[in-house]
């Protein structure tokens, strides 16, 4: 017996340019796929030869979503870093989350952002619950992975600064493996005054999933899954890290 089918048109159906590239709901026709497709094979062929990317602990990392992947950050070039191992299969259901102020103002960057990153937009400066609503709803809804930052921003002289507990507003109560990573060598490849990277070494390192479904959807919920998350990041990384 077949099951009834239902049509249901695309979230993005009306939107063109800047505004579906803006928007959280997007979702992948066949020229953003091969996009994302191209963009990731280039991606990983260019971290393999120009900073010869090693990743450790290669076994903890998701092949399907959902799934959120946190590290440290200190360049432009970690989520693309930690795009860089996953399956090229699931790319159209991996989604950056990027600054919205950095990478969505222009409408060139924005489609950029969406064209081969697949980045969605957090805007830090009016990051409402309702946006972060949306983010969680899709994220175990989709399903669909997220690539977030949880320190809000890149760091100026590479330390790694606290985690905000806004990480926690999309995984406390959420049954979804949320993957520590720790990223050295991409400050020294492309820090913030930097235009061109220099080929550094870039070691990533990836621990074992957590999970946060037996904690509460509030702001004590959320505050102790963001420590819990940086302590996982920071034990990654090691005396690199020490607060």
């Amino acid at each position: 017996m077949m099951s009834d089918w239902t049509y249901e048109p695309a979230e993005d159906l009306n939107l063109v340019g800047r505004a579906r590239a803006c928007s959280l709901k997007r979702e992948c026709d066949l020229p953003l796929t091969a996009g994302h497709l191209a963009w990731g094979a280039v991606t990983r062929a260019y971290f393999r030869i120009w900073h010869r990317l090693e990743v450790i602990g290669r076994e903890h990392l998701p092949t399907e979503p959902p799934f959120v992947l946190i590290g440290n950050h200190a360049s432009h070039l970690d989520a693309l870093i930690l795009s860089a191992p996953l399956p090229l299969t699931i790319r159209d259901r991996v989604f950056p989350l990027a600054a919205g102020d950095v990478f969505f103002e222009k409408t060139s960057t924005a489609l950029f952002a969406m064209s081969l990153v697949n980045a969605l937009p957090l805007w830090r400066r009016k990051c409402t619950p309702h946006a972060l609503g949306e983010l969680r709803q899709r994220l175990v809804g989709e399903p669909c992975g997220f690539i977030l930052f949880p320190e809000g921003g890149r760091s100026r002289d590479g330390a790694m600064q606290p985690f905000k507990p806004g990480l926690g507003m999309l995984v406390a109560g959420v049954d979804v493996p949320v993957v520590p990573c720790h990223i050295s060598g991409a400050f020294e490849a492309l820090p913030a005054d930097c235009r061109v990277p220099r080929p550094r070494k870039i070691v990533m390192k990836v621990g074992p999933a957590m999970r946060f479904g037996h904690l509460t959807n509030r702001r004590e919920g959320w505050e102790q899954s963001a420590r819990c998350c940086e302590d996982a990041v920071r034990e990654l990384g090691g005396k690199n890290n020490a607060a």
